[in-house]
């Protein structure tokens, strides 16, 4: 028990404070005060309520300190900074419960302000702000997780990539539910060894992200351990790059490259098979015209008659062969107008349709209703699609299905035309090498290896590209995209069709 005099001491030295105290009943009653006589002209406020005296309302405020004691019998914290003018303190109310000399439960309530606080507390909102506002206006995805894989931070990037939300990952989601399979476990083993940029770095690591709807998304990942200030793992931060559309580049780019090699080459044997061709056509002519005068003036043996038709036909089949390595050689004028696919696939089959290798051969057409034109040569596009579609029914030894598909490419600048057949396939070998020049897969004397040279030559002219896929034992597709013309309606009404 303090004496009289120490309690006299006590409250000069709360007078002295500067600070307003007060201490209330549970019917907010003011027992005792201290410096808060001025605001009430120099009466003591004692046996008033504490809301009367210094708020003028007759009943207890909503947010009242005192009232939140009563509840939770815990200290309550009132900051009274967001009423206050000044903007360089900080003034808060604080109260907490203590006991009477009858042991009656009663409050006591201080005023204190902490001018310092103020701008620390302003100086880390501005820090939180710039670190998000950073986070956010990166153009990769930067996540990071506690140790237990909680996810703490997810940038709008990452959300874009992976299709979760900001709000879900921050709310639910696992670091582990970002990665494909072990992905997380992974990243986390080369992350506390010293082979993947430095104990707890990862530098430029390769992995596959799992997107919301269970994409496999290859990225490129720079990441960190983050360590407390006891040097123990805390959690870890990743940032990533999407590396789909790179990778769709990079594709593209050797498809170009392949296709500029064939173009070259194509160019070079172009060349060689023009001289050839014109070297051996006079002769050739020579031969076939003579055998044939033999047979039909002479009166010879049979046997003899046998080996000049022999000669006659061979000699015929070498005019056939020169015909084409002319056409390979692209000596032939090209007759352009704008043309509608679906006719010319049409007028194509029609040609085609009543020979006995068809006989057995469903051939179905997906052919699009409304199809743009594209500027061709009738006669040169009609020999593509001759030349790919008899390919097939001989693939398939006359019994099978032809699917024949026309659309408008997803750019909207070109037409596709797809044809495929049901046929055994061609290896990946044979694949990689089906537009070469003299390259085939028939039997000797059923084919010179120059009709998809030929085929890829016109396409080529044609500003179009072609390709070929195939699974062996489950049919061949060759592809064909030719560029749209922008002719004008009166164009579409008369244009060629074959």
């Amino acid at each position: 028990m303090r004496t009289e005099k120490e309690q006299n001491l006590l409250l000069r030295a709360l007078d002295a404070f500067k600070r307003k105290i007060v201490v209330i009943s549970k019917d907010f009653r003011i027992l005792v005060s201290a410096g808060v006589d001025s605001l009430i002209g120099g009466e003591s406020p004692s046996g008033k309520c504490c809301h009367e005296v210094f708020y003028n309302r007759p009943q207890p405020c909503d947010n009242c300190p005192a009232k939140k004691v009563m509840d939770t019998g815990k200290p309550s914290l009132r900051d009274l900074s967001s009423s206050s003018l000044s903007k360089q303190k900080r003034s808060c109310l604080y109260a907490y419960p203590i006991a009477d000399e009858d042991g009656q439960e009663v409050m006591t309530i201080f005023n204190f302000e902490l001018p310092a606080l103020d701008g620390l507390e302003e100086e880390l909102r501005r820090a939180n702000s710039f670190l998000y506002n950073l986070l956010q206006s990166a153009c990769d995805g930067v996540i990071a997780a506690d140790v237990t894989g909680k996810i703490i931070i997810f940038n709008d990037a990452a959300a874009a990539v992976t299709g979760h939300s900001v709000e879900a990952a921050l709310d639910h989601l696992n670091i582990r539910a970002i990665y494909e399979g072990d992905g997380a476990k992974e990243v986390m083993r080369h992350l506390r060894s010293d082979g993947y940029g430095g104990k707890g770095k990862l530098k430029k690591y390769r992995i596959k992200a799992k997107g919301k709807n269970g994409e496999k998304i290859p990225i490129s990942l720079y990441a960190s351990i983050i360590y407390d200030e006891n040097g123990n793992e805390a959690g870890s931060i990743g940032f990533f790059h999407d590396l789909r559309e790179r990778i769709h580049i990079q594709q593209k780019l050797e498809k170009t490259q392949l296709q500029l090699i064939q173009s070259e080459k194509m160019a070079s044997l172009g060349k060689l098979s023009a001289g050839v061709a014109h070297q051996l056509n006079n002769p050739l002519g020579g031969i076939t015209l003579y055998t044939k005068l033999m047979l039909e003036d002479y009166d010879l043996e049979d046997n003899a008659k046998e080996d000049l038709y022999r000669i006659f036909k061979d000699a015929q089949r070498c005019r056939e062969t020169v015909k084409e390595l002319l056409e390979f050689a692209r000596q032939t004028r090209q007759f352009m107008k704008p043309l509608n696919i679906n006719k010319a696939l049409e007028r194509t089959l029609f040609l085609i349709e009543n020979q006995t290798l068809f006989h057995n051969i469903t051939v179905k057409k997906k052919m699009a209703p409304f199809i743009p034109l594209v500027m061709a040569d009738s006669q040169q596009l009609g020999h593509v699609f001759m030349n790919i579609i008899i390919n097939g029914a001989q693939a398939m030894n006359g019994t099978g299905t032809i699917t024949i598909t026309t659309r408008e490419s997803a750019t909207k600048d070109g037409v596709i035309i797809e044809i495929a057949d049901t046929g055994p396939g061609i290896s990946a070998e044979d694949l990689e090498h089906i537009f070469e020049p003299f390259f085939t897969t028939k039997e000797e004397g059923k084919g010179t290896g120059l009709g998809l040279s030929v085929v890829y030559g016109i396409v080529e002219n044609h500003r179009g590209a072609i390709a070929a896929r195939s699974i062996p034992g489950r049919g061949s597709t060759f592809t064909i995209e030719l560029p749209i013309t922008h002719e004008t309606e009166k164009g579409a009404e008369h244009a060629e069709f074959a």
